[in-house]
């Protein structure tokens, strides 16, 4: 299983950007993706995540509203748009999946460990 993350760059605060995760190799129909993002000397953050199954999507409270996962099934590949950015947005975004597994309060660990796959990421700076 492989999974791409690209899509990011240099952003100024306010803009947007749309995240993909191509997944390849995945043969099961139900498994979740997440993205998550990590900056230098911070932990790793859960950012949204998505069922195959039935296309749920989840997001920490904190993010709600900035951030939209979706995903083309047909494509296996999953999207990520992010508005109205801001400075502190400036991280690495990857994608993780797995097998569907409850965490909780979705198919993906807040934490940010555990999923089977991870992907190297994109890095996204958000600058002025």
């Amino acid at each position: 299983v492989q999974l791409q993350a690209s899509g990011g760059g240099l952003v100024q605060p306010g803009g947007s950007l749309r995240l993909s995760c191509a997944a390849s190799g995945l043969t099961s129909d139900y498994y979740a993706i997440g993205w998550f993002r990590q900056a230098p000397g911070k932990e790793r953050e859960w950012v949204a995540c998505i069922s195959s199954s039935d296309g749920a999507t989840y997001y920490p409270d904190s993010l709600k509203g900035r951030f939209t996962i979706s995903r083309d099934h047909a494509e296996n590949t999953v999207f990520l748009e992010v508005n109205s950015l801001k400075l502190e947005d400036t991280a690495r975004y990857f994608c993780a999946g797995g097998p569907l597994k409850w965490y909780g309060s979705s198919w993906c660990p807040s934490h940010g460990y555990g999923m089977d796959y991870y992907g190297k990421g994109t890095q996204v700076t958000v600058s002025s």
